[in-house]
């Protein structure tokens, strides 16, 4: 699947923009979100790599997401995807195979998955739709990205701000379910939070582990989550300084 340029990105979206610009919604916490995708539209029955491809990008304008803090079943049965596999990127067939566990979850009262690592189950990789962090024995702790973990644009936003803001230091490594359920037993796991696009920052309420919830405190303004979800917010807002270039301003 061939790249996209930033300069066909960027003038596709404007010129998108300059269509939708009246769906910009200005609610609080409401935003139009942008979903750029490419596909393959070969017309060919067999088992190839397309030599055709259509690039689209579609909105949609929507409300604050996940009003709620999440539910969480650490899955340690089903597999979302592999180390050497297509985890690390943005891919449809990622979510595929994710559905039937999800469901199931659901059906059990849960929101989403915690899911771990194919190999042993011991190790956790991500939410369904997000990366994952803890705040654990005062530092802030997120699973090391692997092949199996999506490299998300809000977890590396997230961890740059939380390095600057210096609140806790900051650990990128393999976290295990046995530590998790002793930050629990320790009363040291103080904050559980998914980062992704539409929600920046999903609270996480319970975690399911071994048939027992394993219930987390409210995120309270003063929590590291809603500090840095306030901060990136209003960099995205311009209500405070953007010093790391991450906003592309578009001119309508």
């Amino acid at each position: 699947m061939p790249s996209i340029s930033e300069e066909m990105f960027l003038s596709g979206l404007q010129a998108l923009l300059e269509v939708d610009q009246q769906w910009v919604p200005d609610s609080d916490g409401a935003t139009l979100y942008i979903r750029p995708l490419v596909f393959a539209t070969e017309s060919r029955l067999g088992v190839k790599v397309s030599d055709q491809y259509k690039f689209v990008i579609m909105t949609s304008p929507v409300g604050p997401y996940q009003s709620k803090p999440y539910r969480l079943k650490v899955e340690d049965q089903f597999v979302r995807t592999a180390e050497g596999g297509t985890g690390f990127a943005k891919c449809a067939g990622n979510y595929g195979g994710a559905f039937y566990p999800t469901q199931i979850a659901r059906q059990e009262g849960f929101d989403q998955i915690l899911w771990t690592d194919h190999k042993e189950h011991r190790y956790i990789d991500e939410v369904g739709m997000m990366n994952v962090m803890f705040v654990l024995a005062g530092k802030l702790v997120t699973p090391k990205l692997t092949s199996a973990i999506l490299e998300g644009v809000t977890r590396d936003s997230i961890l740059t701000l939380a390095k600057d803001m210096a609140i806790f230091p900051v650990e990128e490594r393999k976290i295990s379910m046995d530590e998790i359920r002793e930050g629990f037993i320790t009363v040291t796991l103080t904050e559980a939070f998914g980062t992704g696009t539409a929600a920046v920052v999903a609270p996480i309420a319970v975690i399911h582990i071994g048939g027992k919830d394993y219930q987390i405190p409210v995120a309270g303004p003063t929590s590291l989550q809603q500090q840095i979800k306030e901060k990136l917010n209003n960099m995205r807002l311009g209500l405070e300084p953007d010093p790391y270039g991450w906003n592309y301003i578009v001119k309508l």
